[in-house]
């Protein structure tokens, strides 16, 4: 009977671990695990932990870890078989039945296994030979030690296009042909040929550490210009490029002591990384994250970082693997994303500023999000309004792929806030040159001037306050009509202090968006966010201007706005400037001082008089 890695999945789904580890073992929660001492050797402190979530138990005195398989193999005494077939009548889960093309396929793994086998062994004893020289002498120049070399077992393979055959001559061709080893060509009358020749070459394993595949680095670039510089296997029935990650088998132990997993583009980079002292590095197969190497991550830790290179090529790679996983994102799962400088990969940055460099990048990776957003935002220039909604559209189709609801409305509510923060961004609120308030910075500096400034300060008159106000709350209601307006009357609006503004309107002038075009639906949009959505008077809501309401003929409607927004900024400009006239004039009186504020006074007056005209109360 074969069991399907896939078949195998489900039932490790289907058990939760916990429960049948606490069979025997007494666990305790901790957070979002359980602890207990260690059922595999004698110890008074805790060190055994159990994650449901990850599906795996590890003890960090005796490094025993497993599956709930491999704790009824290893804590029961189970065989695997035994094993299986319990948990399976425990999840409710059929057994497969027998395959024969199952057990011809796992046959026939093997023999393709055994031939892998013996060409990395070949490959490790060329390069120690005498034609592995220049080989060896690339290695010492990228500063890899005989450590190094041995623990990734480095090879080299020889030029001659029939060289592997010959060494492993126990294979029949076939076999070769489907390992990967030896290419067929198409052409009829064109005879076989290894398919790595005159490269450095790296075993690609399991996670078991069988050899399943290689990928083979060319020696010498300049002999061989339309060689590809990396050339990896192909897929075979032993080697699914799109399923394996370069390194899981030795990254995996080192994860589940630094809870991370770094993923970088190339193997050197994670070699690299590795005589740094950074052990917990994969890279997939020249190409981009696929699905399958994506839940693969996920199986070892729930935020994977990404650590690509620093030139357009990395950074490419890295948006293509957000845009993969955004589809597959679901609670507490994401992707983090380390931006390299410009011009480096890990190697280099290892190499040139030390592991302390890497291991500060790697401590604040940039969030999913926030890689979206930036690689959108930056584009392409966003200089026209056109070019900004191109900005959203291409948001809203990253949010669209989504398929988690919650996730999906999360998203979109951080990227469209950053959007309108971007587009429509905030103006922090500085009145022009004036003020009439007697606790402000103006009137100090008035009454140090003057002293006697309090005495013949002309404030605003009730009846003037109270008109204002409703002149105010009227001006936003004809703007949330007319918005189009705002445009040519921002400035002067600009004069009148935020505090004694209408509160919505004052909220809309400090959102103003630059390009200066405010629609309807952005200003209903932005008084509603002021949080003054209703009146803040009692008596505003007794106001009919004929442009504030419904019915009324817009040619009209529009003169009247124009007319009540020109009082609305003219009123406390005159108001200011009569104080200020007031104030010179008891400073020093003079003719033209005196005539100054008769001709303000007298202009306060009229537009007072105005003001009381064009309102008309219920």
């Amino acid at each position: 009977m074969t069991l399907s890695p896939q078949w195998l999945d489900e039932l490790r789904a289907r058990i939760t671990l916990s429960s049948v580890v606490m069979r025997t073992t007494k666990l305790q929660r901790a957070g979002r695990e359980w602890k207990a001492c260690c059922p595999f050797h004698d110890e008074n402190t805790p060190s055994f932990y159990v994650n449901d979530q990850k599906g795996f138990y590890h003890c960090f005195g005796c490094q025993q870890h497993g599956d709930v398989i491999r704790w009824m193999t290893d804590q029961r005494g189970l065989g695997f078989m035994d094993a299986v077939k319990e948990l399976a009548a425990e999840a409710g889960l059929d057994m497969p039945a027998p395959d024969p093309r199952a057990a011809e396929r796992a046959e026939q793994r093997a023999g393709l296994a055994d031939v892998t086998g013996a060409a990395q062994d070949w490959f490790v004893r060329n390069l120690h030979s005498g034609e592995g020289a220049q080989a060896r002498a690339y290695l010492e120049r990228r500063g890899f030690d005989a450590a190094t070399i041995e623990r990734f077992g480095f090879g080299y393979a020889p030029a001659d296009r029939q060289a592997l055959k010959g060494a492993l001559g126990q294979f029949d061709e076939a076999l070769l042909v489907e390992a990967g080893m030896r290419v067929a060509p198409e052409e009829q009358g064109r005879e076989n040929y290894d398919r790595f020749r005159s490269r450095i070459m790296l075993p690609i394993q399991d996670a078991r550490g069988r050899v399943i595949g290689f990928g083979g680095r060319i020696l010498d670039a300049e002999a061989n210009p339309k060689a590809p510089k990396y050339l990896n296997s192909p897929d075979t029935p032993l080697f699914d490029k799109g399923r394996n990650l370069y390194n899981l088998h030795r990254a995996s132990p080192a994860s589940r002591k630094s809870g991370r997993m770094i993923v970088v583009e190339g193997y050197m980079d994670v070699i690299a990384l590795a005589a740094a002292g950074i052990e917990d590095a994969v890279a997939p197969m020249g190409t981009a994250l696929t699905e399958g190497q994506i839940e693969l991550l996920w199986r070892h830790v729930e935020t994977p970082i990404l650590c690509f290179d620093g030139d357009a090529a990395g950074q490419r790679a890295a948006v293509k693997s957000a845009g993969r996983v955004l589809p597959m994102l679901r609670p507490a799962h994401s992707l983090g994303i380390v931006h390299l400088p410009s011009g480096l990969d890990p190697d280099d940055l290892v190499r040139t500023r030390g592991r302390a460099a890497m291991d500060k990048l790697l401590a604040e990776p940039a969030g999913l999000l926030d890689t979206l957003w930036l690689h959108e935002r930056e584009a392409q220039p966003l200089d026209t309004p056109e070019a900004k909604a191109g900005l959203k559209a291409r948001l809203l189709s990253h949010i669209d792929d989504i398929e988690d609801g919650d996730i999906r409305a999360l998203y979109k509510r951080e990227l469209l806030e950053r959007f309108s923060a971007f587009a429509f961004p905030r103006r922090e609120w500085k009145p022009k040159g004036f003020s009439y308030q007697n606790d402000n910075e103006q009137a100090k500096q008035d009454a140090r001037l003057h002293p006697s400034a309090k005495s013949i300060r002309l404030p605003w008159d009730q009846r003037d306050a109270y008109l204002y106000r409703r002149l105010g709350a009227a001006v936003t209601a004809g703007l949330l009509r007319y918005p189009e307006l705002l445009y040519d009357h921002y400035e002067g609006l600009s004069w009148i202090e935020s505090d004694r503004m209408d509160p919505r309107l004052a909220y809309v002038l400090e959102n103003y968006p630059d390009n200066g075009v405010i629609t309807r639906e952005l200003m209903h949009s932005l008084v509603d966010d002021s949080g003054f959505n209703q009146p803040t008077y009692s008596e505003w809501d007794k106001i009919q201007f004929p442009f504030a309401t419904d019915g009324y003929e817009r040619g009209r409607a529009i003169e009247s706005l124009e007319m009540a927004l020109r009082l609305y900024y003219n009123l406390p400009r005159v108001k200011y400037e009569l104080q200020r006239a007031n104030l010179n004039l008891a400073d020093q009186w003079s003719d033209g001082a005196f005539s100054e504020q008769k001709r303000l006074l007298q202009l306060s007056m009229s537009l007072s008089t105005e003001l009381q005209k064009l309102m008309k109360a219920a």
